[in-house]
C-alpha cells in the first residue's frame, strides 16, 4: 500500500474478488484468514458492501457476490462494444455477413455488438441485445467449448439453423481477456459455412481480446 491508496477499500475489493472466485460464498471467518485481517473488520467490509447490494448474505452465514455487482457490469458493455467495432467491421466487409460480439450474461448469451456488412444484397438481421441459450447457436456453443478447453480442434465453432431457419453461424471464444466471457462470430443465410469463414473468425476474436486486453 502507498500513501495515495486506501487500505479499507483495497480490502473491499479484495473481498469481492475473493467472492466472485467461489460458487459456494465464504464465511466470515475464511474472509478473515484469506485476508489475513480479524473478523471485525470484515463484518464491517461486508455490512458497507451490503448497503450498496454487492454482497449478499444467506441464511447460513456465507457472503456472496451481490446483485449490485451486475448493475455495473452492465456498464462495462458500452465501453467492450466500442473496443470491439474495428475488428467487427473488418468481418462483416471480409465475409459479407453479420459480425457480433457475444457475451455470457447469466446462463444466456447476449449480443452486444453487432455490424452487418455494406456491400451485400441481403444478409440476416442480427440486433444488439438479442439473447438465447448458451447451448444453441454458434456464439454460445463456443464459449462452452472454451471452458471444456479441448486438447484439440480448430479453434472455432459451425451451427446450422439453430437460431434462425436457413441461417449458419461460425463463432471463436474471446481468450485471455480476464473477467469476460465471450466469443466473435458471424451469422448468414447459406446452407453452410464456407471453408475460410472459421479461421477468419479465430483471426477477429484475437484481435477483439487484444483490444480488450
Amino acid at each position: 500500500m502507498t500513501a495515495e491508496t486506501s487500505q479499507t477499500l483495497d480490502r473491499g475489493l479484495r473481498v469481492l474478488k475473493l467472492l466472485a472466485e467461489t460458487d459456494h460464498g465464504l464465511t466470515v471467518t475464511e474472509l478473515s484468514q484469506r485476508l489475513g485481517v480479524n473478523r471485525t473488520v470484515v463484518y464491517r467490509l461486508l455490512a458497507t458492501l451490503e448497503q450498496h447490494m454487492l454482497v449478499r448474505r444467506d441464511l447460513g452465514g456465507r457472503a456472496r457476490v451481490g446483485l449490485g455487482v451486475l448493475r455495473l457490469g452492465r456498464q462495462v458493455h458500452p465501453l467492450v462494444r466500442e473496443a470491439a467495432l474495428p475488428a467487427l467491421r473488418s468481418l462483416a466487409e471480409d465475409i459479407g455477413a453479420t459480425a457480433h460480439l457475444t457475451l455470457v450474461d447469466g446462463s444466456e448469451a447476449l449480443a452486444v455488438a453487432v455490424v452487418e456488412p455494406t456491400w451485400t444484397d441481403y444478409h440476416v438481421a442480427y440486433r444488439a441485445g438479442f439473447r438465447h441459450a448458451l447451448e444453441r447457436g454458434a456464439a454460445g456453443k463456443a464459449i462452452l467449448a472454451a471452458r471444456r478447453k479441448p486438447a484439440e480442434g480448430p479453434g472455432y465453432t459451425l451451427t446450422h439453423g439453430e437460431l434462425e431457419a436457413g441461417a449458419c453461424g461460425a463463432a471463436a471464444p474471446l481468450l485471455g481477456v480476464t473477467g469476460l466471457e465471450g466469443s466473435v462470430g458471424v451469422v448468414m443465410l447459406a446452407d453452410a459455412v464456407p471453408e475460410r469463414v472459421g479461421p477468419r473468425v479465430v483471426h477477429a476474436a484475437r484481435e477483439v481480446a487484444e483490444a480488450l486486453r
